[in-house]
């Protein structure tokens, strides 16, 4: 099958509070993004890839590292959209008329398990929609006005949502122009198949998958890249 990858790095970052928005933050000398498509491309060597950047980021960042990324199956850089559910969208019109299967990843996720990405692509190609995910390591609380708290919520049904999150093309197409035809913006790519009605499947993840946000997770990606790369992407 034919994949390509929608690389989402057009967030500014701000409760990381570097110099640079975080896509393009280096963990152990590598930035995230070449790092997380990478990480994408060793699960999929023949992958295209698209890269939704903020546009203030063009000139100064994505330029110099494009020529790195390109060498990863980069084959375009679009501007991102307001929401993440516009640079999707934008994205995903880029993608080349032969691919079948799209992943939509965040750019700060650096250490997507390999094998579970396969199997996230294989699910997707075979079931329509499918994301990672891993359940609940903890006890949930719904908490109401004042820090009451209102009810134990069954952890057993709660899954965290990670990236990459797959979609047969046409499926996610068809997901994506139903909520812009009903005013839908979702929190993530798979609420778009969720709220049109179409199944999605879960692929458990990894707690390593993190979604590098706060000055604590980048120290965690810093040791988690010294223990699993020893030879980083250049």
């Amino acid at each position: 099958m034919k994949v390509a990858f929608l690389l989402l790095a057009s967030g500014r970052g701000t409760r990381l509070g570097a110099d640079v928005p975080k896509a393009y933050v280096q963990v152990a000398g590598t930035p995230i993004c070449v790092r997380s498509l990478a990480r994408l491309r060793s699960a999929a060597p023949d992958a295209v890839s698209i890269l939704a950047a903020h546009p203030d980021d063009r000139a100064p960042h994505v330029s110099a590292l494009e020529p790195r990324l390109r060498e990863l199956g980069l084959v375009a850089v679009v501007d991102g959209g307001a929401t993440r559910q516009d640079s999707m969208r934008r994205a995903l019109a880029a993608v080349p008329a032969d691919v079948e299967v799209v992943a939509v990843h965040d750019a700060a996720r650096p250490f997507a398990p390999i094998a579970a990405v396969r199997e996230v692509l294989d699910t997707a190609r075979d079931e329509g929609a499918a994301l990672l995910a891993i359940p609940s390591p903890d006890t949930l609380k719904e908490v109401g006005p004042g820090h009451a708290v209102r009810r134990t919520i069954d952890r057993s049904v709660v899954w965290f949502a990670q990236t990459p999150q797959a979609f047969r093309r046409d499926v996610l197409e068809r997901a994506l122009e139903h909520a812009e035809r009903t005013g839908f913006d979702g929190t993530d790519d798979a609420s778009l198949c969720e709220h049109a009605g179409i199944p999605v499947y879960v692929v458990p993840g990894d707690r390593r998958n993190l979604k590098v946000t706060t000055p604590d997770d980048l120290v965690l990606a810093e040791a988690i890249a010294r223990l699993e790369d020893p030879t980083p992407p250049r």
